[in-house]
């Protein structure tokens, strides 16, 4: 049994809810109070998210021009910068936490995800 359990279906039913969640709860969160980019760089990421999961190749995608293997380089480099963000810009408190949590999850589910052995489209 593999640990790597995140499919590409359930990871496209994730991508929606997430990259709203990007975009709303810096607001709801009161994100930004040790630097103004902590509310901003989420926000941002969320849309693009949006975009990159509207681009996508999968079963949620619209318009289906981006291969799934680019969204998960993608997603895995949001992880990464999302990591190193407090120690980029000095964010501290809540904005660090959001980031902190942000990043290792994002990290975390691209690292449980599946393989696209035999993916056809």
């Amino acid at each position: 049994m593999s640990v790597r359990f995140v499919t590409r279906t359930v990871h496209a039913y994730l991508d929606y809810p997430v990259a709203f969640a990007l975009m709303g709860l810096p607001f709801v969160l009161g994100l930004g109070q040790s630097n103004p980019m902590a509310l901003w760089l989420s926000v941002v990421t969320g849309a693009a998210a949006f975009v990159l999961t509207v681009l996508t190749d999968h079963h949620l995608g619209i318009w289906r021009v981006l291969p799934y293997r680019f969204h998960l380089a993608v997603d895995l480099l949001v992880g990464v910068v999302f990591l190193a963000a407090p120690s980029l810009f000095g964010f501290s408190g809540m904005d660090a936490i959001f980031y902190w949590l942000n990043g290792a999850a994002v990290v975390a589910v691209i690292s449980l995800s599946t393989p696209e052995e035999g993916v056809t489209t």
